[in-house]
């Protein structure tokens, strides 16, 4: 059953009520753990670390308050700067965006690998308030002179273990030593490796550091399985396995190339 308006915890966040409203509206009954703490310190301006799981709802913990603080501001320029480690983690973040700023005159656009980079650059060239971007597809753009980071405010790197392992850590920091010194920098990531430990220490300054997530426990949403097969029936169960309906995404190991 959804909580009433009046009743629903977000209300004790500070969150402006046009935002309460979009959340209401995508029927959040009540913050998860890292929203709840990630919430007010980004309210306070702080740079601020969270350690959270994939599905912990850390998209909504960085997106609101920083939507909170653009409300207060004119549009038109780009104030906030989302890194991301994929282009489907990028187009979720701006779906989420989208439904979270309905109401607003508050603008995102997504830019990403993969797709021509003309109708990116004319949402760039006309005037974001948001830029969700993977590493790669911003430099290009940075390149081209399609970005204004001047009026930057925020930058999140989001998933940053997963940029790590994908290699962008140089790519990200070019992006941050192009950026306005003045800001405000947030960081999510499910585990801080020692390399994540040093770049936050070279960005950010005097970090809240919040962490959520219980030590080697996988997402509820994963399962485990095990299939004993016979050696020449490998390939054929793989096949199979590969072609139900709820094998949306995957990634496959093999020992050899």
């Amino acid at each position: 059953m959804q909580a009433s308006h009046t009743e629903n915890p977000f209300n004790h966040l500070g969150l402006e009520p046009i935002l309460l409203r979009a959340v209401y509206g995508l029927g959040y009954e009540a913050p998860t753990p890292i929203q709840k703490e990630a919430i007010p310190a980004i309210l306070t301006g702080r740079d601020v670390i969270g350690t959270a799981q994939t599905g912990s709802g850390k998209t909504a913990a960085f997106l609101l308050p920083i939507l909170h603080r653009l409300l207060k501001q004119s549009p038109g320029r780009t104030r906030a700067l989302i890194l991301s480690p994929t282009r489907e983690l990028a187009a979720q973040i701006e779906v989420a965006l989208r439904g979270l700023a309905k109401g607003t005159r508050i603008r995102g656009h997504a830019v990403y690998g993969g797709v021509g980079m003309s109708a990116q650059e004319h949402a760039l060239r006309a005037g974001v308030d948001v830029v969700v971007a993977t590493p790669g597809r911003l430099l290009d753009h940075m390149s081209r002179r399609n970005v204004d980071f001047r009026g930057l405010q925020v930058l999140v790197l989001d998933e940053a273990d997963r940029m790590l392992d994908m290699g962008f850590l140089p790519d990200v920091r070019r992006i941050v030593d192009a950026l306005p010194r003045e800001r405000q920098t947030l960081l999510f990531s499910a585990t801080m490796a020692p390399e994540i430990e040093t770049l936050s220490r070279t960005i950010m300054r005097n970090p809240v550091r919040i962490s959520v997530s219980p030590p080697h426990r996988p997402p509820s949403t994963i399962r485990h399985e095990v299939y004993p097969v016979p050696q020449h029936l490998k390939t054929s169960l793989l096949v199979r396995l590969l072609g139900r309906e709820d094998m949306l995404s995957v990634l496959v190991f093999v020992r050899t190339k």
